[in-house]
């Protein structure tokens, strides 16, 4: 799987992916030892799938916040050019110090 970062939308996860993906998940954990589940298996997967979505929609408000920052500036960078590149690169990280990740 490709990431295109460049695009306006660079990957969206359907609700079946984010579904097979918290399941995976839930599956590793219950598979870890010293893991032991409070709440049944599917709860745990709920709740993993909640995550997910969340990151996802906090992702998407740093890309968002990193392209408005680079549209801002005084003169034009046409995106896909390096300076655009390197920019959104240090948007993007400095959104993603600031959630903590």
């Amino acid at each position: 799987m490709r990431v295109d970062l460049k695009s306006e939308e660079p990957y969206r996860l359907t609700r079946d992916k984010i579904n097979v993906l918290a399941r995976a998940v839930a599956e590793a954990l219950a598979g870890m030892e010293g893991v032991e589940f409070v709440e049944d298996k599917n709860s745990v997967r709920l709740e993993v799938r909640r995550l997910i979505e969340e990151l996802l929609a906090q992702e998407k408000k740093i890309d968002q916040e990193a392209r408005r920052k680079i549209e801002s500036q005084k003169r034009t960078i046409l995106e896909g050019s390096q300076e655009w590149d390197i920019l959104y690169r240090k948007y993007y990280l400095e959104g993603v110090k600031k959630l903590g990740i």
